[in-house]
């Protein structure tokens, strides 16, 4: 009896402990990769997102002194993240960045610590949104081109009825332009990818032109791409990020744990009209190429 009664008030004195520790003001440091729009506009998000949470969270500005304490680093960028696995041993959790770059990161790191938590939003959309995308929003066309570095690795779902891929790797930037006639030569569309390598800002224009020269749509991975030509793409904004990182962070706050790096939840569609015309093909609105996403069982709002 005397031991059932100290496992107990062992088990009681250990829960209060537990619930004391979880009542503490969660100390997040907000650590964006440079200061241009969109990291900006992610960071006035996700104070709104907290705020409107009302958890018990305060975002600790950067260049706090050395003595605050910090249980999460929420890191906006590759560069961010980068920094707050190299300078700091608190549970990290990186957002918009790309699946590909998070997990070179990771292998990439020089001492592995098992039990350090590390987790990710990523920034670009999963595959089988990316392809879904298309096929509701050019169902005609169906042979899907795709430029890829040689050291990534590509595992596409099943592809939607009709649809196939035609992917070729980039061996170098020398070689970039004669694969991307072959691919064009090929396709029906060009898939853009979040790879620096192939997609840099020196390479884009001209990219997005050789395309056009041979009628061939592309499909970018933000709005800036649509501005500057793309036919149509399918992305995350800054500010669907931070509401998808402000629930992670209630939630870290309630039990300690990220969840497993994830894709985001809500997403954008933008369309090129003007393209579109000057291409010959007729786009839908975002609203029904969403709707048949839906019905093809990937359009979540």
């Amino acid at each position: 009896m005397f031991r059932q009664l100290a496992i107990l008030l062992l088990s009681g004195a250990i829960a209060l402990l537990t619930a004391a520790v979880q009542a503490e003001t969660l100390n997040v440091r907000l650590a964006l990769s440079d200061s241009s729009p969109p990291y900006q506009q992610f960071s006035a998000a996700f104070s709104k997102a907290l705020a409107a949470s009302k958890a018990d969270v305060a975002v600790i500005e950067s260049h706090a002194g050395e003595g605050t304490r910090i249980d999460l680093i929420v890191a906006v960028g590759l560069k961010a993240m980068e920094l707050a696995i190299a300078k700091s041993d608190a549970p990290v959790l990186g957002v918009m960045i790309p699946r590909m770059a998070y997990e070179a990161l990771l292998e990439r790191r020089p001492s592995p610590q098992p039990s350090r938590t590390i987790s990710a939003i990523y920034l670009d959309q999963p595959w089988d949104r990316q392809l879904n995308f298309i096929h509701a929003a050019l169902p005609g066309h169906k042979v899907v081109g795709l430029l890829y570095s040689p050291d990534t690795r590509i595992v596409l779902p099943r592809l939607p009825r009709g649809m196939s891929i035609n992917a070729q790797s980039v061996l170098s930037t020398e070689t970039l332009f004669n694969t991307l006639e072959n691919i064009l030569d090929n396709s029906d569309v060009l898939l853009v990818t979040p790879d620096n390598e192939i997609y840099s800002s020196s390479n884009v224009r001209n990219i997005l032109l050789t395309s056009y020269r041979h009628k061939v749509p592309l499909i970018g991975i933000s709005q800036a791409y649509v501005n500057a030509g793309a036919l149509c793409a399918i992305f995350s904004t800054p500010e669907q990020i931070a509401g998808q990182t402000g629930e992670a962070i209630v939630s870290f706050a309630r039990n300690r744990r990220l969840a497993e790096p994830q894709y985001p939840e809500s997403f954008s569609i933008g369309l090129n009209q003007h393209v579109a015309r000057s291409l010959g093909i007729v786009l839908d609105s975002p609203e029904a190429i969403r709707e048949r996403m839906n019905k093809a069982g990937e359009g979540r709002q």
